[in-house]
């Protein structure tokens, strides 16, 4: 499995998010730290859940990687987040 497919099956489990976008943005990031020549080490993340309502931003990130720490510990070097309510995506 990829570590894209990989990422979308824990945060669907994990947070059942109404929207959510696993962009692999490696090829923005060759030979820089932590690029791997096959991808899949760098990330940008859109997710939209009702498990963030009353959270921080803080506590939304620390969700989300709390949820992929095996990935972090790993292959993924870098993760851009934006995590939204239903009501702060406009939905």
């Amino acid at each position: 499995m990829s570590v894209r497919a990989t990422i979308e099956r824990k945060l669907a489990g994990g947070l059942a998010p109404s929207r959510l976008a696993v962009i692999d943005e490696s090829h923005r990031h060759a030979g820089h730290a932590g690029h791997h020549p096959d991808g899949e080490s760098h990330f940008h993340i859109e997710i939209v859940a009702e498990a963030f309502v009353g959270k921080s931003r803080v506590e939304r990130h620390r969700m989300v990687n709390a949820l992929l720490a095996e990935e972090l510990a790993g292959r993924v070097h870098a993760m851009a987040l934006t995590t939204l309510t239903p009501d702060e995506a406009g939905g």
